[in-house]
């Protein structure tokens, strides 16, 4: 007989079970035996509970309960396909191998995002701390934009100077301000100038200094330090006695500045990897200063042409005057400047450059270069809109002026008081062309623009007419290159466009202030013997308004 409790299942194929022998069966056994057409096996009764397949998982009581976790009684148990059933046994490989996938990305994003949160971190603590020492205000300034200084009026005006106080205690006249430039921006039609400040040019310090009351420009900072220089409009101290001296002598209000050493140039051309500057020497050979020391990353030796220089070969290019058996700068310190100026450009090129914004190293190397080299007026809620405005002015519309230009020189180098020093070209202290000059450059005066040429005859008969209306004249920008008598008195006064409609602001403004229509040139027998752009001839009509507003 049977043992009562003996499991059939225990040898079941899937459908089928063994049959029982012969001379152990029942009437009820040879008729189930009969029902199968496969010696040696019955058809067993349906299964207890159909196959199913719920959200990608299938059960079957006939297969064995795989639950990962080693929970046979979870919800959603995982069973192990039969050896044939080769679509099943894919699924469940897949889906345990998309788990472990699924976690190990869960892991990767975690361990990504605890990353930013610590490189996040250190910038932001970083940028604290520079920000703190360098700008006015705090790190929530950079939150807004505010607009800068001088953006109603479209021009923005920096001024720059650079000091070697880092080079250490043997350097003598560390404070000295031996790199002085300007930099305008024009807000409107996001174009630029840059300008360097000769460091001889002689200037009036109206401070009892050291060095007296008067001296070269580059001890102008030292000057302000000396004895707390603080007037309202400027800064305090050395920058803001410096700021007066170029904004007096020069006619541009200064918005701000910054003070920067050699290190900061330094390091700051090294954290954006370098910059290329192009030589253009007139000295085939291309530049050699042999007075720059090893350590400073002499001697300076540059091709004509594109080089790339690291932050201390840059900053050797920077101090080079080709004195001393040098060749190349012919211009010494005014070659020296152009130089510096371009440097200036490349290094705001590629500051801005995708790969350094982009570069946390390269980001991190230019705070740490900022850190205790620089100082500047500038709020940290300016700083957004600087970078924004610098984004805008491409370097092909930065204009270098050169204040020692041959055809059109502003300065000259001279002796005085037993110095060599620079000074302006019409003498000492006398500034108006400088003036003019940087008016016509920055003004949004169209007559200031047009830089119009004028002779101023006087045909009223009324004595000193002629001079005050060039007087007038100079204040809106024209400029008056002679002023004298006509060959006789005129009823009216006379204007003749020499300038063949090139000067059209100027011509309709004089036309309009002097009450008169535009003569022409043929009618007018004074018109051949200048070659200004406009002739003008003051007449009695002229003087008898200039009469009636005294």
């Amino acid at each position: 007989m049977r043992p009562k409790n003996r499991t059939i299942n225990n040898s079941s194929v899937d459908g089928f079970v063994r049959r029982r022998p012969a001379n152990l069966g029942t009437n009820r056994q040879k008729s189930n035996a009969s029902q199968s057409s496969q010696e040696g096996f019955i058809r067993r009764s349906p299964a207890t509970q159909e196959i199913s397949f719920e959200s990608e998982r299938w059960t079957d009581d006939n297969t064995l309960n795989l639950e990962l976790g080693g929970n046979p009684e979870a919800k959603n148990p995982i069973k192990k396909p039969h050896f044939w059933q080769f679509k099943k046994k894919r699924e469940l490989k897949n889906s345990e191998g998309n788990q472990k996938n699924s976690k190990k990305k869960k892991r990767i994003i975690i361990f990504i995002l605890v990353l930013l949160l610590i490189v996040g971190g250190y910038f932001g603590w970083k940028f604290l701390q520079t920000s703190s020492k360098v700008f006015d205000g705090n790190v929530l300034g950079l939150l807004r934009t505010t607009k800068l200084k001088g953006e109603d009026e479209g021009r923005v005006n920096i001024l720059l100077a650079g000091t070697s106080e880092d080079d250490g205690p043997d350097h003598g006249g560390a404070s000295l301000t031996d790199s002085i430039m300007l930099v305008s921006v024009d807000t409107k039609n996001n174009t630029a100038f840059t300008t360097s400040i000769p460091r001889d040019l002689w200037v009036k310090y109206d401070e009892q200094c050291a060095a007296g009351y008067a001296g070269k420009i580059n001890n102008a900072f030292e000057c302000g330090e000396s004895v707390k220089f603080d007037e309202p409009g400027y800064p305090k101290g050395g920058m803001g006695l410096l700021s007066k001296i170029v904004s007096t002598n020069f006619g541009v209000p200064i918005h701000y500045y910054g003070k920067i050493d050699y290190t900061a140039f330094k390091d700051s051309v090294d954290a954006v990897g370098g910059i290329e500057i192009t030589v253009e020497s007139n000295d085939p050979r291309g530049i050699y200063d042999p007075n720059i020391q090893p350590k400073d990353g002499g001697p300076v030796r540059l091709k004509n042409g594109v080089n790339k220089l690291d932050g201390l070969h840059a900053l050797a290019l920077a101090r080079s005057r080709n004195a001393k058996g040098g060749y190349g700068m012919s211009r010494g310190d005014f070659d020296r400047t152009l130089y510096q100026r371009k440097m200036l450009i490349a290094l705001k090129d590629k500051a801005l450059s995708v790969g350094v914004l982009s570069n946390p190293a390269k980001i991190s190397g230019l705070l740490d270069a900022a850190g205790d080299n620089v100082s500047t007026n500038f709020n940290t809620s300016e700083l957004r809109r600087l970078h924004e405005l610098s984004k805008k002015v491409k370097s092909s519309n930065i204009k270098s002026i050169d204040l020692a230009n041959p055809d059109e020189p502003l300065v000259t180098t001279g002796m005085y008081s037993g110095q060599s020093i620079v000074m302006p070209q019409a003498g000492i202290n006398n500034f108006a062309d400088i003036k003019l000059f940087f008016k016509k450059l920055t003004s949004t005066d169209p007559l200031v623009t047009e830089a119009a040429t004028a002779v101023v005859l006087n045909g009223s008969g009324q004595t000193g007419l002629a001079q005050k209306y060039a007087e007038k004249l100079s204040e809106k920008g024209v400029e008056v290159i002679l002023i004298s008598n006509a060959s006789v008195d005129r009823p009216t006064s006379i204007v003749v466009d020499n300038s063949a409609g090139k000067k059209p602001k100027t011509k309709s403004y004089l036309l309009k202030d002097l009450s008169t229509t535009a003569s022409d040139k043929t009618s007018v027998p004074e018109a051949s013997k200048y070659k200004a752009d406009f002739l003008i001839i003051l007449g009695k009509s002229s003087a008898s308004t200039s009469s009636s507003t005294q």
